[in-house]
């Protein structure tokens, strides 16, 4: 999250986060989220998964304190909803920049998820950036992409 000093904190906190280098769980996490292409959309449950060894929150912790590369409005709650943020306008501006990738939002502004969900990284790259295979996630073993939740 950035506050008006250009500063990333923590929600809640006021401290100041460590630069993603400095923490690998959230490279991980940072690097997933770089993958997920423009018009569609992972919940921090799914990244959690696909990562491994952390929670949805800690997606969360994590996509509030990203690198501008990280396109952090592409992670959404598990009922397809934009999560409500303390500052009140984290949430309408994702909700935005959803709608500049061309994601529609109901009157109950939620997203037909099923239909926008990013199905995520394919095995090659997971086996490649050593992260858990598809199975490991209670996939069959032929699953081409790590299709979760």
């Amino acid at each position: 999250m950035n506050t008006n000093d250009g500063k990333r904190r923590t929600p809640g906190s006021g401290g100041e986060l460590p630069p993603a280098e400095r923490d690998p769980l959230y490279a991980r996490i940072y690097a997933v989220v770089r993958l997920i292409p423009r018009g569609q959309v992972a919940t921090y449950g799914q990244i959690a998964e696909i990562v491994g060894g952390c929670t949805a929150r800690m997606v969360g912790y994590a996509m509030a304190a990203c690198p501008d590369d990280v396109p952090w409005q592409r992670v959404v709650n598990a009922q397809g909803k934009v999560s409500p943020r303390a500052d009140h306008w984290g949430a309408e501006v994702q909700r935005l920049r959803l709608i500049e990738e061309g994601i529609v939002f109901d009157a109950d502004y939620r997203m037909d998820l099923p239909r926008v969900r990013w199905p995520g990284p394919d095995r090659a790259w997971l086996a490649e950036h050593g992260y858990p295979p598809p199975e490991e996630h209670g996939l069959p073993p032929d699953a081409v992409q790590a299709k979760l939740f």
